[in-house]
């Protein structure tokens, strides 16, 4: 398994992805959207797995200062994405073509 966990130190549900993969000794890399957003390449392996309008969060500021809720374009929304990392709904868990939105142990579980 390769796994990576995008979120942020704040996010409680990033916390318990953490906790998660810890308590079980799989090892696994933690990425924080404050300090570097995903790449192009990430962004669309995410995509194949999560849609673009799940991985931006509504509630955020960003979506309110970019004016998200008045954009349809998808290939607008994911150039956003990809400049405004704190849109991002977390964490992202990935598992090389797989990902997952949130806190999904169910999910997780079958990665092994």
């Amino acid at each position: 398994m390769n796994i990576q966990i995008f979120g942020t130190k704040k996010c409680f549900d990033t916390k318990k992805a953490e906790r998660y993969f810890k308590e079980r000794k799989i090892s696994y890399q933690f990425i924080d959207l404050n300090e570097k957003a995903l790449s192009k390449r990430e962004l669309e392996s995410v995509k194949a797995s999560i849609s673009i309008n799940e991985l931006i969060n509504a509630k955020s500021k960003e979506y309110k200062t970019l004016k998200l809720e008045n954009i349809r374009s998808s290939s607008v929304k994911e150039e956003l994405l990809l400049k405004n990392p704190k849109l991002y709904n977390t964490p992202i868990v990935r598992n090389g073509k797989e990902a997952t939105l949130g806190y999904k142990p169910e999910v997780w579980g079958n990665w092994e």
